[in-house]
């Protein structure tokens, strides 16, 4: 025997459900919970005893049909045993209240194992019923769109589950992500770094009005620096109130961040009003950076050599004769950061008779005339002193025999190229000589570069390796800090094609050499580049090339302990190495369409073998 579709057997399930509900959830007590809890527990009881029967009565499709509304009934039951397990009505069960005092989770598993359970039954149970409704007059049920519905029905109910299981997590993790544009930067490891390694107390005073989005944003962020170090003091101070205060510290205004130590002050005007100061607040970490290195260290002064062709601080014009060359305003604004002072050094400036004493780091950065022989002995007699000497040559520049040789170095002047990694600027052959690696050393001249590994790749631009030459002489000590990857190769014909006779190595484009002094003087310390465009205004943005100056810096400095990332919440445009446009061209191009029509072609025919079933 076989019946028909009865939608009444679960209108009378559903009933029941509602009416315990009202009883457990909306009455809650008395009387009144008693009548709609037995009402419901009997119309859900009858309901099953029901849906039995009529399995037994069945046959075919609609047994099989009976079968699955009965299992979607049981496990709403299940679900409803596991309520009461974790209700008040549990207090009768003696064995269950002791299981739930010796393991208080388990009232916690309860509440969300039944829910669970009831929206996995009365989903699947509604989609059913309605597709057996849809075919209630037909001559037969068709199986397939039972099944249809019935995981269809499964399906919205993990997908509930799984929304409401996530949501639960998120809260009770209690941990949020700023997902807006706008971030406020943090403070950044060098800044971290530095406050730690404070001489003497430094204050900072904000002078801000109360209930202000930025003062909050600043606040927030000098209280977390301020717990690096007990000698940073933050207090913060509404202008309109501590007039003088403000006196003292020469603020007019609310606005302004003021950096002191004793004598020494340094100010930061930041707008009131957050969309104003936005901006200033993504580049906020490189701003107190900066005042903190002003009011803490004293001032140093690198002296730029000049006269013989070297990269200037503004950039230079084509002319008839030579092309047009970046200039090195981006790297002075990096040192003003460091409070180190730009000077230059020719023939009118003393260069023939003797370096500035006041000189702390010596730059020379891709000369293209060779120096005369008392600049060069200049030079040396600085740098046997203990100086700082800092050089970036060029494979079409003078090698500088005379101050190379005493370092155990030598210039191969022969440009190199890589014709598997490099850098796309513009789209011509000749990008293969921007050489892109992050092989560095452990050297601390290169030390926030060897933290940060592949995500501060180097660009080089037509550079030439750095020999070394053994045996070193003598008090000498070299790093190579900087490598080429090992299939860079030297480009003699300049075609940037690999041809016999032009060798592939991982050459050695950054040397750090460390040198005993003379007479009882400090060692000296000297880092040649065979690249100077490294240092120019031409570098790319997004690169490592910043932290391998102000490393370089650093380290010349003897401050190498203060090197660290510091944090930049500003938008950086993307470059991407030859390597990398090519994956993403065949990746948008073949592999995401393929992995599309991949998996349509597996649903497909997975639904047509269920179907020729």
């Amino acid at each position: 025997m076989s019946l028909r579709p009865n939608p009444w057997v679960s209108v009378l399930y559903v009933v029941g459900l509602v009416a315990l509900f009202l009883g457990e959830r909306v009455v809650g007590a008395g009387s009144m919970r008693l009548v709609l809890s037995g009402s419901g527990l009997t119309l859900v009881g009858l309901a099953v005893a029901w849906r039995v029967s009529r399995v037994v009565r069945t046959s075919g499709v609609a047994r099989v049909l009976e079968r699955w509304l009965l299992g979607l009934f049981l496990l709403g039951g299940l679900g409803l045993s596991l309520y009461f397990l974790q209700s008040d009505a549990a207090a009768f069960l003696v064995p269950v209240a002791s299981l739930k005092r010796r393991v208080p989770e388990l009232t916690g598993v309860l509440r969300a194992l039944f829910p669970a359970l009831l929206v996995t039954a009365l989903f699947p149970l509604a989609l059913v019923e309605l597709a057996a409704a849809s075919m209630a007059r037909g001559p037969v049920l068709v199986p397939g769109r039972l099944r249809a519905a019935l995981h269809s029905g499964l399906g919205m109910a993990f997908a509930l589950i799984f929304a409401f299981s996530t949501l639960y997590v998120a809260t009770r993790a209690d941990v949020s992500w700023d997902l807006a544009y706008f971030r406020t930067a943090r403070p950044g490891d060098a800044t971290r770094l530095l406050v730690r390694r404070l001489p003497e107390p430094v204050e900072v005073t904000l002078f801000f009005p109360p209930a202000n989005d930025v003062r909050q944003a600043l606040e927030q962020y000098f209280r977390e620096l301020a717990r690096e170090s007990g000698y940073l003091e933050v207090e913060v101070l509404d202008q309109a109130v501590e007039l003088s205060r403000a006196r003292e510290l020469g603020v007019g205004e609310n606005g302004s961040v003021v950096f002191s130590r004793g004598q020494r002050i340094e100010r930061l005007k930041v707008p009131l009003e957050l969309d104003r100061a936005r901006g200033q607040l993504q580049r906020l970490d490189e701003d107190v950076y900066r005042r903190l290195r002003v009011v803490s260290r004293p001032r140093r002064v690198l002296y730029l050599t000049a006269g013989h062709g070297e990269r200037g601080l503004l950039p230079q014009a084509a002319t008839a004769l030579e092309k047009a060359r970046p200039g090195l305003s981006q790297l002075e604004e990096w040192l003003r950061v460091l409070n180190v002072e730009v000077r230059t050094l020719g023939m009118a400036e003393g260069l023939g008779t003797e370096v500035p004493r006041d000189a702390s780091v010596v730059a020379i950065v891709g000369p293209g005339r060779d120096f005369s022989p008392e600049e060069l002995a200049a030079v040396l007699r600085y740098v046997e002193r203990g100086g700082r000497l800092w050089l970036a040559l060029e494979p079409d520049g003078p090698g500088l025999e005379p101050l190379l040789e005493p370092l155990g170095l030598k210039l191969l002047r022969v440009p190199l190229a890589n014709d598997q990694r490099f850098l796309l600027m513009s789209h011509q052959r000749s990008d293969r000589g921007n050489l892109v690696t992050a092989s560095f050393s452990s050297h601390a001249s290169v030390g926030t570069l060897a933290s940060l590994g592949s995500d501060a790749a180097l660009v080089f631009a037509g550079a030439a390796a750095l020999e070394p030459v053994q045996p070193l002489p003598r008090g000498v000590a070299q790093d190579v800090s900087v490598r080429a990857p090992a299939e860079t190769f030297q480009d003699g014909d300049q075609d940037f094609t690999a041809d016999e006779g032009e060798p592939r190595r991982a050459w050695p484009l950054v040397v750090a050499v460390e040198k005993a002094g003379v007479s009882g003087a400090s060692p000296s310390r000297v880092v040649a580049m065979g690249d100077s465009d490294v240092m120019t205004d031409s570098g790319p943005r997004g690169y490592g090339n910043p932290y391998l100056l102000v490393d370089t810096v650093l380290w010349l400095l003897g401050e190498e302990e203060l090197a660290g990332v510091v944090s930049n919440e500003e938008d950086v445009p993307l470059q991407h190495t030859r390597q990398q446009d090519v994956l993403w061209f065949y990746s948008a191009v073949f592999l995401a369409p393929s992995l599309v029509l991949g998996a349509g072609f597996l649903v497909t025919r997975r639904r047509r073998r269920r179907g020729a079933r």
